[in-house]
């Protein structure tokens, strides 16, 4: 359920996280209310305003913990993503230190690397499906070239030597950007986030049992808060998921380089 929600566009996500948060706030008002009859309602009455609060905040901070992993790891991802497409725009610009045949080589395994990783490897990542097993075969490929070469003079030696490290910050920068694609609010964040939302609800309406329109303006208030940070850490919460996502149009930047730089025949 939970991967299906967080596969929706943001307007259908807040649609469906808004409806079921008042239908639940709408539910727990007509059973409280509906309850608080005799000694019921003495019992609700019983338990002291001065709860709301330390539940309200136990709520914030469950958010505050979830929302500080999620941003995080959304942030983790765009860097990633930066520091891959930088590293390949260095190697495209440092390929023409060598001659067009070389240089072009270098250039066909950086094009074919960002095809592999937006064609094949963005959708799996979407789904939270590629793993480190998967090879980056071009950009090993690219480094067994390089490491081939036979440079002419020092400033080809410079550019080689510089090339090999900004084909290893590219490995690196897919590393994690693989590993931060895997990365998700687990199933227990979310039951204890949801949980502690129900029990503060229930506890609004009990308080305010006795008096039906604060109890249902004070249900609607906590639940647009309850929904709004359902909202904010769902959209959030996988990097590579969702329209809210982390994107690979810098790739595509460095893949029009490629393209519209390469050496005329």
């Amino acid at each position: 359920m939970i991967d299906w929600l967080l596969n929706r566009p943001p307007i259908w996500m807040a649609l469906i996280i808004f409806t079921a948060t008042y239908l639940c706030a709408a539910v727990i008002f007509a059973v409280i209310t509906g309850l608080a009859r005799g000694e019921r309602a003495r019992a609700f009455k019983g338990l002291s305003p001065g709860m709301l609060p330390p539940l309200g905040i136990i709520f914030g901070l469950l958010v505050g913990f979830i929302a500080a992993q999620v941003w995080t790891d959304f942030e983790k991802a765009k860097i990633a993503v930066v520091n891959e497409a930088s590293a390949l725009r260095a190697v495209i610009l440092l390929a023409g230190s060598f001659p067009a045949e070389q240089e072009a080589r270098l250039r066909a395994f950086v094009d074919q690397h960002i095809d592999t990783a937006v064609n094949q490897e963005w959708p799996e990542m979407a789904r939270q499906k590629l793993s480190l097993a998967s090879v980056p075969v071009h950009l090993l490929d690219a480094l067994t070239a390089t490491l081939a070469l036979s440079p002419s003079n020092d400033g080809q030696k410079l550019a080689q030597s510089a090339i090999v490290t900004n084909l290893e910050k590219a490995l690196d920068a897919r590393r994690q950007r693989i590993i931060t694609s895997r990365s998700s609010v687990s199933r227990i964040k979310w039951s204890g986030l949801l949980l502690q939302a129900l029990c503060t609800l229930v506890a609004i309406a009990m308080v305010h049992s006795d008096n039906r329109a604060t109890c249902a303006i004070a249900l609607t208030l906590f639940a647009t808060g309850v929904a709004m940070s359902i909202l904010l850490v769902g959209c959030y919460s996988r990097p590579f998921t969702g329209e809210i996502s982390v994107g690979h149009e810098l790739l595509d930047q460095v893949m029009t380089t490629v393209r519209s730089a390469a050496p005329s025949p």
